[in-house]
């Protein structure tokens, strides 16, 4: 629901200041060749080449996902089943204060410095081998933000000297990686009309590509392309029906780039204004095919009687060609969505039967493989074990089997409620917070298995008149989130794509709200909200290791090389959707302490206890 927050502190230069950097930074985009830019990156600065030869290397982290494609696969081997049990604490680092709330972000790792956001859009860099603090940005945050949930960000983008990241205030901060001064800042769209931006920017043919959150609140989805050393508007697109896109020259002006779909095409009357559609979670890119690939949000409102019609391109999967700005496929997963399924989970590319395939684990529990190039559906399955709304997914027309019994009633047919004002309800399967939610899974190159992390829970959701109000919630529906079983909710799955069995699963009693690694040392890492970051053998799912952060874990972890030794690391901090909006889930948690700690770890080699022991 919306939240109120105080203003905060933050570095504010002035505007002098801020336009000399800006001009500095246009100066230097022109000087830029590809000559230059191998210069660059032997200086240390970030280029596109170095985004997309990372994940091969595994030595650094220098995009959300551990590479552009999303796979969240590091190819390094130091850290192995043989030994993952002898990993201990390297350093830890506290966010410090009373800002704790959720913590989903992904650290980047980059010339020896991480960057890691926290809640209340605040960013950090660290000394990557000692834990040692090096600047602090804080945003300022205008009071009546209204994020859906919580108070979280989850991550930044590197591109030349700077850090990029978004705020909840719907805005791009662009920093100096060495300094933490602002370089450059642009405003994204209205926090008054409900947007924000959590999702951790994209750096894809170096372009800087951001989507927008506020789906609850009737905005309007979009992807935008930006250039990233300036924020300078390249195109934008928006993922609703009916609504114009546009491309901007060097000056800033826009030119009309296309209308989205047909108007009114799959949306009634004027609804399609205010559809909602969200690119909450950001998206990723695939050089292969040159196409970003974004999820979408839930329609809006939530009541699908006041929105005959599949309501594209709500909970889909788009795929954008990064150079004109236009949609080249989409792909559907819950037209005329009536449970806020969304579709704005990740689509991760990968390689399968010698094509290029994308993965996705959607909220609604079935998971799609796609082709990349095409959007061609090429198999759907569910990963969740009970699936209440539809029967399945045919894979001719890729469209789902309605289970029409199973969608809430029209609050204003038939016999009314007892306030007169409510639907009928019913009990769905999954809950409306997803077979699978915000936190990213991952894919093995090595084994060929996703690993998702799902979760078993169901609602009782009903319909209720609602109209649209600037700034207001849109939901026009009720709901409570129900567990399905006593003994878990949460399930790290490890999922085969081509015949859509679950090959091993690890149970965890609380919902799984934080993402997945998995390494070329045949090993899968993730969080519980119970505090503990885990460690499994790829294959066969037998836990190896673990450790007690403190607070519950919501993000992903990482890991990388420093000075010959591999690292893992992982922010700790309890929160996100599940303690706002979980009604009887909730409750299984409320003894979850917050928090907002990074933890880094490594295997101890001789020597290293008596450097501890000197440095007291």
């Amino acid at each position: 629901m919306p939240l109120k927050h105080p203003i905060f502190s933050t570095h504010r230069p002035s505007s002098h200041a801020r336009t000399a950097r800006r001009a500095l930074a246009a100066a230097c985009a022109i000087a830029l060749s590809s000559t230059a830019l191998t210069g660059w990156a032997a200086t240390g600065l970030v280029t596109e080449q170095m985004i997309q030869d990372a994940p091969k290397t595994g030595a650094e982290v220098l995009s959300a996902g551990l590479g552009t494609q999303g796979q969240r696969f590091s190819a390094l081997k130091q850290v192995n089943t043989a030994n993952v049990g002898r990993l201990v604490p390297a350093w830890a680092f506290s966010f410090g204060g009373e800002k704790q709330r959720g913590q989903e972000s992904q650290p980047l790792i980059h010339d020896g410095k991480m960057f890691v956001t926290a809640s209340y859009s605040r960013i950090y860099a660290l000394d990557a081998s000692t834990g040692k603090k090096l600047w602090k940005y804080e945003h300022r945050l205008p009071e009546g933000i209204m994020p859906c949930c919580d108070v979280v960000n989850r991550g930044a983008a590197l591109f030349d000297n700077l850090v990029i990241f978004a705020t909840l205030d719907a805005q791009l901060v662009a920093l100096d990686q060495n300094t933490g001064e602002v370089v450059w800042k642009e405003k994204i769209d209205d926090y008054a009309a409900g947007y924000s931006a959590t999702a951790a920017p994209l750096i894809a043919g170096g372009l800087l590509l951001t989507g927008v959150s506020g789906g609850e609140f009737g905005v309007v989805g979009r992807v935008e392309a930006r250039d990233p050393r300036t924020g300078q508007m390249v195109w934008s697109r928006p993922t609703v029906e009916g609504h114009m896109g546009y491309r901007y020259d060097k000056d800033g002006k826009k030119t009309e780039n296309g209308v989205s779909g047909t108007t009114n095409q799959t949306w009634p009357g004027d609804l399609w204004k205010t559809g909602g559609a969200s690119t909450w979670m950001g998206g990723t890119y695939d050089a292969k095919t040159g196409l970003a690939y974004f999820g979408t949000g839930n329609p809006a409102p939530w009541n699908s009687h006041l929105r005959k019609g599949d309501n594209l391109f709500s909970c889909s999967t788009v795929a954008v060609d990064i150079k004109t700005g236009q949609i080249r496929w989409h792909y559907q997963g819950t037209p005329n969505d009536a449970w806020d399924f969304d579709g704005a989970n990740e689509f991760i590319t990968f390689d399968m039967n010698g094509r290029r395939m994308g993965g996705k684990a959607d909220r609604n529990g079935f998971f799609y493989v796609n082709d990349a190039s095409t959007g061609k559906l090429v198999n759907a399955f569910p990963f969740v074990r009970q699936l209440t709304w539809a029967s399945g997914v045919d894979l001719q027309t890729g469209r789902p089997q309605f289970i029409d019994a199973n969608r809430s009633g029209d609050p204003t047919a038939g016999t009314p409620g007892a306030d007169g004002h409510k639907g009928k309800s019913v009990f769905a399967a999954p809950g409306f917070l997803g077979g699978k939610n915000q936190m990213p899974m991952a894919y093995s190159p090595d084994t060929q298995l996703f690993y998702v992390p799902a979760n078993e829970w169901g609602m009782e959701i009903w319909n209720e008149p609602v109209t649209y109000k600037k700034g207001a919630a849109y939901l026009g529906a009720g709901f409570t989130i129900k567990p399905l079983n006593d003994d878990y909710i949460g399930a790290l799955r490890a999922v085969d794509p081509k015949t859509g069995k679950i090959v091993w699963e690890v149970k965890n009693y609380a919902p799984l709200w934080g993402g997945v690694l998995t390494t070329g040392g045949n090993l899968v890492f993730w969080g519980t909200p119970e505090g503990f970051l885990k460690a499994a053998d790829a294959r066969t799912g037998k836990v190896l290791w673990e450790f007690q952060t403190g607070s519950g874990v919501v993000a992903p972890p990482v890991t990388w090389m420093q000075d010959g030794e591999q690292y893992v690391s992982v922010v700790s901090g309890w929160g996100g959707a599940v303690p706002l909006w979980g009604g009887d889930v909730a409750k299984r948690v409320s003894f979850l302490e917050q928090g907002g700690m990074v933890w880094v770890f490594k295997i101890p080699k001789a020597g290293d206890h008596t450097k501890i022991a000197n440095a007291r």
